[in-house]
Protein backbone atom coordinates (compact mmCIF):
# COMPACT_ATOMS: atom_id res chain seq x y z
CA UNK A 1 0.00 0.00 0.00
CA UNK A 2 0.99 3.24 -1.37
CA UNK A 3 1.70 5.79 1.72
CA UNK A 4 1.12 9.52 0.83
CA UNK A 5 3.36 12.27 2.61
CA UNK A 6 1.03 14.52 4.98
CA UNK A 7 2.85 17.18 3.20
CA UNK A 8 1.02 16.16 -0.34
CA UNK A 9 -2.36 15.24 1.44
CA UNK A 10 -2.33 18.87 2.85
CA UNK A 11 -1.15 20.73 -1.07
CA UNK A 12 -4.21 17.93 -2.51
CA UNK A 13 -6.77 18.95 -0.07
CA UNK A 14 -5.96 22.27 0.17
CA UNK A 15 -6.51 23.15 -3.43
CA UNK A 16 -9.33 21.21 -3.52
CA UNK A 17 -10.99 23.25 -1.22
CA UNK A 18 -9.81 26.18 -2.85
CA UNK A 19 -10.42 25.07 -6.65
CA UNK A 20 -13.89 23.47 -5.43
CA UNK A 21 -15.13 26.37 -3.71
CA UNK A 22 -14.65 28.63 -7.00
CA UNK A 23 -16.24 25.84 -8.80
CA UNK A 24 -19.35 25.75 -6.59
CA UNK A 25 -19.24 30.00 -6.79
CA UNK A 26 -19.44 29.37 -10.66
CA UNK A 27 -22.22 26.98 -10.81
CA UNK A 28 -24.41 28.76 -8.22
CA UNK A 29 -24.07 31.85 -9.41
CA UNK A 30 -24.86 31.10 -12.85
CA UNK A 31 -28.07 28.83 -11.76
CA UNK A 32 -29.23 32.07 -9.52
CA UNK A 33 -28.72 34.36 -12.63
CA UNK A 34 -30.48 31.80 -14.86
CA UNK A 35 -33.51 31.99 -12.57
CA UNK A 36 -33.92 35.71 -12.24
CA UNK A 37 -33.63 35.49 -15.50
CA UNK A 38 -36.52 32.80 -15.89
CA UNK A 39 -38.79 34.54 -13.42
CA UNK A 40 -38.07 37.97 -15.31
CA UNK A 41 -36.28 39.51 -12.12
CA UNK A 42 -33.78 41.69 -14.21
CA UNK A 43 -32.37 44.72 -11.94
CA UNK A 44 -29.29 45.02 -10.95
CA UNK A 45 -29.02 45.32 -7.31
CA UNK A 46 -31.19 42.03 -7.20
CA UNK A 47 -28.82 39.97 -10.04
CA UNK A 48 -25.61 41.27 -7.67
CA UNK A 49 -27.62 40.22 -4.29
CA UNK A 50 -28.24 36.64 -5.92
CA UNK A 51 -24.68 36.72 -6.97
CA UNK A 52 -23.35 37.63 -3.18
CA UNK A 53 -25.27 35.36 -1.60
CA UNK A 54 -24.89 32.27 -4.30
CA UNK A 55 -21.33 33.04 -5.07
CA UNK A 56 -19.95 34.20 -2.32
CA UNK A 57 -21.64 33.29 1.56
CA UNK A 58 -22.61 29.87 0.20
CA UNK A 59 -19.32 28.27 -1.63
CA UNK A 60 -16.72 30.71 0.23
CA UNK A 61 -18.08 30.22 3.85
CA UNK A 62 -21.12 27.74 3.83
CA UNK A 63 -18.67 25.03 1.73
CA UNK A 64 -15.75 25.76 4.23
CA UNK A 65 -17.55 25.03 7.47
CA UNK A 66 -19.13 21.57 6.12
CA UNK A 67 -16.31 20.40 5.53
CA UNK A 68 -15.34 21.48 9.00
CA UNK A 69 -18.23 19.92 10.00
CA UNK A 70 -17.32 16.90 7.91
CA UNK A 71 -14.14 16.37 9.61
CA UNK A 72 -15.78 16.46 13.17
CA UNK A 73 -15.21 19.76 14.24
CA UNK A 74 -18.30 21.09 15.98
CA UNK A 75 -19.29 24.74 16.09
CA UNK A 76 -17.12 25.99 18.71
CA UNK A 77 -14.20 24.30 17.33
CA UNK A 78 -14.72 25.73 13.92
CA UNK A 79 -14.82 29.09 15.10
CA UNK A 80 -11.21 28.35 16.47
CA UNK A 81 -10.12 26.93 13.90
CA UNK A 82 -10.54 29.90 11.43
CA UNK A 83 -9.85 32.17 14.40
CA UNK A 84 -12.91 34.40 14.67
CA UNK A 85 -12.32 37.48 17.52
CA UNK A 86 -13.21 40.69 17.47
CA UNK A 87 -10.13 43.00 17.09
CA UNK A 88 -7.87 44.41 19.31
CA UNK A 89 -7.00 48.05 19.35
CA UNK A 90 -3.33 46.41 18.43
CA UNK A 91 -4.91 44.81 15.59
CA UNK A 92 -6.96 47.19 14.38
CA UNK A 93 -3.56 49.30 13.96
CA UNK A 94 -2.29 46.07 11.69
CA UNK A 95 -5.61 46.65 9.52
CA UNK A 96 -4.51 50.20 9.06
CA UNK A 97 -0.75 49.30 8.57
CA UNK A 98 -1.70 46.44 6.49
CA UNK A 99 -4.13 48.15 4.32
CA UNK A 100 -1.07 50.92 3.48
CA UNK A 101 1.22 47.81 2.87
CA UNK A 102 -1.31 46.35 0.21
CA UNK A 103 -1.56 49.97 -1.31
CA UNK A 104 1.98 50.36 -1.64
CA UNK A 105 3.18 47.17 -3.00
CA UNK A 106 0.42 46.55 -5.53
CA UNK A 107 0.80 49.89 -6.60
CA UNK A 108 4.66 49.33 -6.58
CA UNK A 109 4.18 45.89 -8.40
CA UNK A 110 1.82 47.24 -11.15
CA UNK A 111 4.31 50.38 -11.94
CA UNK A 112 6.47 47.83 -12.36
CA UNK A 113 4.46 45.22 -14.62
CA UNK A 114 2.74 48.01 -16.76
CA UNK A 115 5.78 50.48 -16.63
CA UNK A 116 8.96 49.02 -16.76
CA UNK A 117 7.98 45.64 -18.11
CA UNK A 118 5.32 46.83 -20.78
CA UNK A 119 2.50 44.34 -19.94
CA UNK A 120 -0.88 45.37 -20.45
CA UNK A 121 -3.42 44.06 -17.35
CA UNK A 122 -6.41 42.75 -17.69
CA UNK A 123 -9.69 44.48 -16.50
CA UNK A 124 -12.11 42.78 -13.97
CA UNK A 125 -15.73 42.17 -14.52
CA UNK A 126 -17.54 43.41 -11.64
CA UNK A 127 -14.24 47.21 -11.85
CA UNK A 128 -16.08 47.28 -15.55
CA UNK A 129 -19.79 46.97 -14.26
CA UNK A 130 -18.61 50.11 -11.26
CA UNK A 131 -17.35 52.12 -14.44
CA UNK A 132 -20.32 51.56 -16.44
CA UNK A 133 -22.80 52.08 -13.82
CA UNK A 134 -21.07 54.59 -11.11
CA UNK A 135 -23.91 54.59 -8.97
CA UNK A 136 -24.06 50.84 -8.02
CA UNK A 137 -20.44 51.38 -6.38
CA UNK A 138 -21.82 52.28 -2.86
CA UNK A 139 -23.18 49.00 -2.69
CA UNK A 140 -19.80 47.63 -4.09
CA UNK A 141 -18.23 49.19 -1.35
CA UNK A 142 -20.70 47.63 1.21
CA UNK A 143 -20.55 44.34 -0.32
CA UNK A 144 -16.52 44.36 0.15
CA UNK A 145 -16.76 44.79 3.83
CA UNK A 146 -19.41 42.55 4.09
CA UNK A 147 -19.27 40.10 1.57
CA UNK A 148 -15.92 39.76 -0.69
CA UNK A 149 -13.84 40.14 2.01
CA UNK A 150 -15.31 38.01 4.70
CA UNK A 151 -16.18 35.27 2.62
CA UNK A 152 -12.67 34.99 0.55
CA UNK A 153 -10.82 35.41 3.55
CA UNK A 154 -12.81 32.35 4.88
CA UNK A 155 -12.16 30.08 2.05
CA UNK A 156 -8.72 31.33 1.71
CA UNK A 157 -6.86 31.80 4.73
CA UNK A 158 -9.53 30.78 6.98
CA UNK A 159 -9.63 26.89 5.27
CA UNK A 160 -7.13 26.58 2.51
CA UNK A 161 -4.12 28.22 4.60
CA UNK A 162 -5.19 26.94 7.61
CA UNK A 163 -5.59 23.16 5.54
CA UNK A 164 -1.79 23.47 4.24
CA UNK A 165 -0.44 25.16 7.49
CA UNK A 166 -1.30 21.37 9.16
CA UNK A 167 1.58 19.70 7.41
CA UNK A 168 3.42 22.90 5.97
CA UNK A 169 5.66 25.69 7.65
CA UNK A 170 4.29 29.23 7.23
CA UNK A 171 6.09 30.27 4.29
CA UNK A 172 5.13 27.34 2.40
CA UNK A 173 1.42 27.72 3.32
CA UNK A 174 1.25 31.50 2.48
CA UNK A 175 2.80 32.02 -1.05
CA UNK A 176 0.91 28.52 -1.92
CA UNK A 177 -2.24 30.08 -0.93
CA UNK A 178 -1.72 33.60 -2.23
CA UNK A 179 -0.84 31.54 -5.73
CA UNK A 180 -4.20 30.04 -5.49
CA UNK A 181 -6.07 32.80 -4.83
CA UNK A 182 -4.84 34.93 -7.42
CA UNK A 183 -5.36 32.39 -10.13
CA UNK A 184 -8.76 31.56 -9.39
CA UNK A 185 -9.65 35.53 -10.28
CA UNK A 186 -8.98 34.53 -13.75
CA UNK A 187 -12.75 33.90 -14.45
CA UNK A 188 -13.30 37.04 -13.34
CA UNK A 189 -11.12 39.20 -15.65
CA UNK A 190 -11.50 39.82 -19.09
CA UNK A 191 -9.36 40.47 -21.99
CA UNK A 192 -6.02 38.09 -23.73
CA UNK A 193 -4.55 35.44 -21.62
CA UNK A 194 -1.32 37.22 -21.23
CA UNK A 195 -3.01 40.13 -20.23
CA UNK A 196 -5.34 37.75 -17.60
CA UNK A 197 -1.97 36.48 -16.29
CA UNK A 198 -0.30 40.18 -15.60
CA UNK A 199 -3.64 41.25 -13.38
CA UNK A 200 -2.75 37.56 -11.37
CA UNK A 201 0.72 38.47 -10.71
CA UNK A 202 -0.56 41.86 -9.64
CA UNK A 203 -2.98 39.89 -7.40
CA UNK A 204 -0.95 37.71 -5.86
CA UNK A 205 1.23 40.60 -3.97
CA UNK A 206 -1.90 41.78 -2.05
CA UNK A 207 -2.75 37.68 -1.16
CA UNK A 208 0.80 37.67 0.51
CA UNK A 209 0.22 40.21 2.67
CA UNK A 210 -3.28 38.77 3.54
CA UNK A 211 -1.85 35.43 4.86
CA UNK A 212 1.06 36.92 6.71
CA UNK A 213 -1.44 39.24 8.45
CA UNK A 214 -3.99 36.32 8.97
CA UNK A 215 -0.25 34.00 10.39
CA UNK A 216 0.77 36.66 12.67
CA UNK A 217 -2.39 37.76 14.03
CA UNK A 218 -4.26 34.25 13.99
CA UNK A 219 -7.71 36.31 14.25
CA UNK A 220 -9.53 36.28 10.56
CA UNK A 221 -11.05 39.05 10.64
CA UNK A 222 -8.20 41.31 10.64
CA UNK A 223 -7.34 40.14 7.32
CA UNK A 224 -11.13 39.97 6.01
CA UNK A 225 -10.89 43.53 6.56
CA UNK A 226 -8.03 44.65 5.00
CA UNK A 227 -9.13 42.34 1.97
CA UNK A 228 -12.47 44.37 2.54
CA UNK A 229 -11.41 47.96 3.01
CA UNK A 230 -8.61 47.74 0.17
CA UNK A 231 -11.25 46.54 -2.31
CA UNK A 232 -13.71 49.53 -0.90
CA UNK A 233 -10.88 51.76 -1.98
CA UNK A 234 -10.37 50.06 -5.60
CA UNK A 235 -14.01 50.98 -6.14
CA UNK A 236 -13.94 54.27 -4.62
CA UNK A 237 -11.15 55.13 -7.34
CA UNK A 238 -13.28 53.78 -9.78
CA UNK A 239 -15.79 55.90 -9.09
CA UNK A 240 -13.71 59.65 -8.69
CA UNK A 241 -11.77 58.33 -12.25
CA UNK A 242 -15.31 58.12 -13.84
CA UNK A 243 -16.33 61.32 -12.44
CA UNK A 244 -13.17 63.11 -12.20
CA UNK A 245 -11.20 61.11 -15.42
CA UNK A 246 -9.59 58.62 -15.90
CA UNK A 247 -7.98 56.22 -13.88
CA UNK A 248 -5.98 52.55 -13.65
CA UNK A 249 -8.16 51.36 -10.98
CA UNK A 250 -9.37 49.17 -12.90
CA UNK A 251 -7.00 47.22 -13.60
CA UNK A 252 -5.92 46.40 -10.06
CA UNK A 253 -9.70 44.95 -9.12
CA UNK A 254 -10.37 41.76 -8.66
CA UNK A 255 -9.53 41.22 -4.73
Amino acid sequence: MVTVPANVRAVASGYGLGIGGAVLAAVLSLAGILVLALVGVASLPARLAVLFVLGQYVPFIGFPIAYLRWRGFDWGGIRDYFGVEVPSLREVGIVVAGFFAVLVLTLGTAVVVTQVLGLEPANNSTGELAQDVPSIVPLLVLASLVVIGPSEETLFRGTVQNRLRESLPAGAAIVLTAALFAAVHVTALTGSLGARGTTIVILFVPSLVFGVVYEYTRNLVVPALIHGIWNSFVFGSIYVSTQFGPGTAAALLGL
